[in-house]
């Protein structure tokens, strides 16, 4: 018998992936929580026979309560990498957190599964990951059965992470960080989103527990980049960027 897991953010880049992967699971039933019509919409084109949608803004919390009503977990996606001038990361991905919880509690959810960054860390100088270590605190602090999982650059989702990879193999000239010196761990999202199914539908499975979920190979960012080149036949042009030039561009496009 299929067992119901409530899912925010369905919409975004890992959501989608997580779909895919539980409508081909017999003991799957999801509840895909969107916020608008247009994120309704970005959802893959799958049977909807253990799947249906609830559109539902996180502020609402009577929306929340009853789409996550009768599920065995819920899956909180939700959150940005970038700050906008309409979205904080305050507002992101500790709010929603915080509304995932409630949520939770008010439905009898029994299982919490937060996906969160590697790095994450509530007293961060780096708002991005204070945010998701604040997200964590809440989390713990709950009361509720959680696993939560810190994931690295996602590969297979067509997400912020693959996209950049994708412009910078394609790319003649690629300006990195440091040189690319910075090591990955890339992860496939299949991967991340079976091992987040199975936490979701036991109480039991990495209950309590802070996962940094990996994939099996690290290496130095530039690697990274020229392996993806060769499988495309391009060879790009790795130019070193100071960190601290880097910082302030991002800070200045954090401001626009």
């Amino acid at each position: 018998m299929a067992q119901r897991i409530a899912v925010t953010g369905a919409n975004s880049a890992l959501g989608r992936v997580l779909l895919q992967r539980a409508v081909a699971r017999a003991d799957v039933e999801i509840v895909a929580l969107v916020r608008s019509e247009r994120a309704e919409a970005e959802l893959p084109a799958l049977s909807r026979d253990r799947l249906r949608t609830a559109r539902v803004d996180f502020r609402d919390a009577a929306g929340l309560r009853e789409a996550c009503a009768g599920a065995v977990g819920l899956i909180h996606l939700a959150g940005i990498l970038i700050e906008s001038r309409k979205t904080s990361y305050g507002e992101a991905n500790v709010e929603t957190t915080r509304a995932a919880i409630a949520a939770a509690r008010e439905s009898n959810v029994p299982k919490l599964v937060l996906v969160s960054a590697i790095g994450a860390e509530a007293r961060s100088a780096n708002p991005y990951w204070r945010s998701k270590g604040e997200a964590e605190s809440l989390v713990r602090e709950s009361g509720i059965d959680y696993t939560i999982v810190r994931c690295p650059l996602l590969l297979g989702c067509d997400g912020a992470g693959d996209r950049a990879l994708a412009r910078e193999v394609a790319a003649k000239i690629v300006p990195l960080p440091g040189g690319g010196a910075n090591l990955e761990q890339p992860l496939d999202a299949r991967d991340l989103s079976d091992g987040l199914l199975n936490a979701a539908l036991s109480r039991a499975c990495a209950r309590g527990l802070v996962l940094d979920a990996v994939g099996p190979e690290s290496l130095p960012l530039r690697e990274l980049v020229k392996r993806g080149a060769r499988l495309r036949k391009t060879y790009p042009i790795i130019l070193p960027v100071p960190i601290e030039l880097l910082r302030a561009i991002l800070a200045l496009r954090t401001r626009l």
